[in-house]
């Protein structure tokens, strides 16, 4: 592969990590702090490309000066071999301007039984609720109290989740994503809804439920997912970040 042609592709790479980082569709692969370094290591391979271009125009310009004066060009001694390996460079490029995946969705929380929750936290753990009417949660935080908060802090209060459907078994959840760095680390976290018709509901629908959690319903049998006796569902649109943290 050309030189110039190398050069035009890693500023195409640059260009997509940019594009990713400005308009938001990074969210779908990594977490909103991963940002700065996103747009770093964008705008390095452009300013790298950029410079490499330069200097190959100097030197062009400088080997022609030569054979104007009838000087013999100047030979680095290496033989520039094509490869194919540098075309790989445009398939994430390709991906990101043709393809656009999103984010990732009930599929993966079907592929797990068990729900990811933040292990030996007593009760001393967790900061007191709020003395609102309806306490809004994460489903991280929600199931993580169900399964280790002995206090039973959750008990007799009503609560608001926000998360995609997902359908299993015949049995209805409402769902997220909980990632540490990017997309390629993602756990699920789901709670058991009941006390409603969800025919209505298809996969992958975001909601926002309110409603109380059954009391000893996370359990080891239970693979620590609590049921959720719902008495309000409203469906809404996906939120720009579909990941807790």
């Amino acid at each position: 592969m050309r030189r110039e042609t190398q050069n035009i592709l890693l500023v195409l790479l640059g260009g997509a990590l940019l594009k990713l980082a400005f308009s938001g569709t990074y969210l779908r692969y990594v977490k909103e702090s991963l940002q700065p370094w996103l747009v770093v290591t964008g705008a390095v391979m452009v300013v790298l490309a950029l410079v490499a271009i330069v200097r190959d125009i100097r030197a062009g310009q400088r080997q022609e000066q030569e054979e104007e004066h009838g000087h013999e060009p100047a030979h680095d001694g290496h033989e520039h071999g094509s490869s194919r390996s540098p075309w790989m460079l445009l398939l994430p490029v390709l991906a990101v301007f043709l393809i656009s995946p999103p984010a990732l969705g009930a599929d993966v929380v079907n592929r797990s039984d068990r729900n990811t929750v933040q292990e030996g936290r007593a009760s001393s753990g967790f900061a007191p609720l709020p003395s609102d009417e309806v306490v809004p949660l994460t489903i991280g935080e929600f199931v993580t109290r169900t399964a280790w908060d002995d206090s039973g802090s959750l008990d007799d209060r009503t609560v608001r989740l926000t998360g995609f459907v997902v359908r299993k078994d015949g049995d209805v959840f409402v769902a997220r994503l909980t990632i540490s760095c990017c997309a390629a680390d993602a756990s699920p976290v789901k709670a058991k809804l009941v006390g409603r018709d969800f025919a209505a509901l298809a996969d992958d629908q975001w909601v926002e439920v309110t409603g109380r959690v059954v009391p000893g319903s996370a359990t080891k049998e239970t693979k620590w997912v609590p049921t959720f006796s719902v008495s309000q569902v409203v469906p809404v649109p996906q939120p720009e970040d579909t990941y807790e943290g």
